[in-house]
């Protein structure tokens, strides 16, 4: 929602972008009852980054500035490297490099749905939409997956 009122400059802009940052909130505050407070803001903290560079890589491409295009574009790759770098760090079953590699597809995928809506092909970016989803339910569950195993006394069998 929040590519589509960027990309036409819809009246609702501000309010679905603080609901997209909600997610990070949301995010964080499931990592809460293993990790703590501290490590949940951080992951709340490196999310919402993501999604704000996201949001100024669409206003740069919008405006057609390929160069905030591409120093928004290695902000928010450099930002996806750290969410997979923190994320092994807490649990050891999140593996930097599987991470990583799905984050980045993440990022890719974003990218191309942005690009398709700004172009005008809805059809297309609607199809890049549900890898988008498809893509984030798998990271979600390998976050998952990584605490079960880290924390397996919590989960019953």
């Amino acid at each position: 929602m929040t590519i589509i009122s960027l990309a036409f400059n819809l009246p609702d802009v501000d309010f679905v972008t603080a609901r997209l940052l909600r997610n990070a909130s949301d995010m964080g505050n499931l990592l809460k009852p293993y990790y703590g407070n501290k490590i949940a803001a951080k992951f709340s903290k490196l999310i919402k980054e993501n999604l704000l560079i996201a949001a100024e890589l669409v206003k740069a491409a919008k405006a057609g500035n390929q160069r905030a295009v591409a120093a928004a574009e290695r902000s928010w790759y450099a930002n996806g490297e750290e969410i997979a770098e923190f994320l092994n760090t807490i649990n050891p079953f999140i593996s930097k490099k599987g991470f990583k590699k799905m984050f980045f597809e993440h990022l890719s995928l974003t990218t191309s749905e942005a690009v398709l809506i700004l172009q005008g092909d809805y059809q297309s970016s609607i199809a890049v939409f549900d890898k988008i989803e498809a893509e984030a339910l798998q990271m979600a569950d390998t976050i998952t997956a990584g605490i079960v195993k880290q924390f397996p006394k919590n989960f019953c069998y």
